[in-house]
């Protein structure tokens, strides 16, 4: 029987998949930060500006004559719409594993105001930009107040029942776990509860968890903790994602490849003026060519050539392991090169492969043809992640960096395998915000 679970709110985020873990409070609920984004960051500014022009006071008729000009229309519905987006956003952010709220908030509201200024020199309509402005500081301002209240309410307090696998959930150190002692509900605080579901835990127990279900409290099995907390993927078997499926979702593969397609050629002229700065960049830092090509493994086990932008003195083709390696100081990489590399702007030329179908903007990063078949021979699974096409970032960059040892790359394929069980529009959007911070602070970069 399905049944409706009652949810408390977390400072950690819940994977996509997971119901959202709410804990009960006025500051938490949707009405509340719809209430107060638009009060305090459309609302109030709108006043202000409508009741002192310049700092002097105006009368009603004036101020009914400047609320009703098409440019301060079109500014406040903008501006409204722009608070609802961002807000929508940010509430679906809070249940992606990794993302702190709190980053992403400047980065969101941002995005949707810079995309209502550009819908409306588009459509070419009037707008006030001291109205569009203040909204902006205000929404920002709004929404930081909120995640300030929210933080001071405890975090998720995870209850695991003994058995099993479940003791994994230990590891995580996201969030206060505690192992029960008891098969009772008497004394048991506010909390979500945790247990091998597929294993054996006896009459007692089973007992116990029908109870817990019954009196509204979320019972989650393990292993979705884990992935939750950590945004990666156990890699001893196969996951099923939460469709039950191997397969990642089709429709949105179809629709993330129209959208890469059509956001390579909107940004094309940029990207060929940069390539063309940092071609002259190179040429005049060391000998040879402006772009390296290396055999790389792709969508669906095909080999294709990656386009990047040469950062070292020696190239190669991808054929040799060692080569493919790239460690920490390596010499053979160039002073423009060591640039290129902390920005990610020598990445840039694979707007080609993107073009071509080869790859995406965000996706696993492709290896070089030796070192995937290297993995293969020693990692289980391997393969599973040429599911989806390669990307140019990826949940892996963002989160653990350049890796090249086995251990990591374990490490990375859980990361990998993560993002193809819960490819999503939300999870892309995540990683398209951290790759901006990626490409200023040169996190992860060898």
């Amino acid at each position: 029987m399905r049944q409706r679970i009652k949810v408390i709110r977390s400072k950690k985020l819940s994977a996509p998949f997971l119901s959202p873990i709410v804990r009960r409070g006025l500051v938490h609920s949707l009405r509340f930060e719809l209430a107060f984004v638009l009060l305090f960051g459309v609302t109030f500014p709108l006043v202000v500006l409508a009741f002192f022009d310049g700092g002097r006071p105006v009368g009603p008729v004036e101020t009914w004559a400047w609320l009703t000009q098409p440019g301060v229309t079109n500014s406040l519905v903008g501006s409204g719409v722009c608070a609802l987006f961002s807000i929508g956003i940010l509430r679906r952010l809070r249940y992606l594993p990794g993302v702190a709220v709190a980053r992403s908030i400047l980065p969101v509201v941002a995005l949707m105001f810079g995309v209502m200024i550009g819908v409306i020199a588009g459509l070419r309509l009037e707008y006030y930009n001291k109205l569009i402005l203040s909204c902006f500081f205000g929404v920002l301002l709004a929404r930081f107040a909120i995640t300030a209240m929210r933080s001071r309410a405890k975090g998720l307090l995870y209850y695991v029942v003994p058995g099993g696998r479940s003791d994994l959930i230990f590891q995580i150190k996201s969030a206060p776990v505690c192992m029960l002692k008891s098969a009772s509900l008497a004394g048991l605080p506010d909390c979500a509860i945790v247990a091998d579901l597929h294993a054996d835990l006896g009459e007692k127990w089973e007992r116990f968890l029908a109870d817990a279900a019954i009196s509204g409290r979320p019972i989650y099995h393990y292993k979705q903790v884990w992935e939750a907390e950590t945004g990666k993927v156990q890699i001893d078997h196969l996951s099923e994602n939460n469709f039950g499926a191997l397969l990642p979702s089709f429709s949105y593969q179809k629709l993330k490849r129209a959208i890469d397609l059509v956001s390579a050629i909107a940004v094309l002229p940029i990207a060929i003026a940069i390539i063309g700065i940092c071609a002259i960049l190179i040429k005049h830092d060391s000998p040879g060519p402006v772009f390296f090509r290396q055999r790389r493994m792709g969508f669906r086990g095909m080999e294709f050539d990656v386009l990047k932008l040469r950062t070292m003195t020696h190239g190669h083709n991808g054929g040799v392991r060692d080569l493919s390696i790239t460690k920490s100081g390596d010499a053979r990489i160039t002073r423009i090169g060591g640039f290129l590399r902390r920005t990610r702007l020598d990445e840039l030329a694979q707007i080609y492969n993107i073009l071509r179908g080869e790859m995406s903007w965000i996706g696993p990063r492709p290896e070089a043809v030796s070192l995937s078949k290297w993995y293969e021979s020693e990692i289980p699974f391997y393969r599973y992640r040429h599911m989806v096409r390669p990307g140019i970032s990826g949940w892996a960059q963002v989160n653990q960096g350049h890796v090249a040892e086995i251990d990591e790359v374990d490490e990375k394929l859980q990361y990998d395998f993560y993002y193809v069980k819960n490819l999503s529009y939300w999870l892309d959007l995540v990683i398209a915000l951290r790759t901006v911070k990626v490409v200023f602070s040169g996190f992860g970069a060898k």
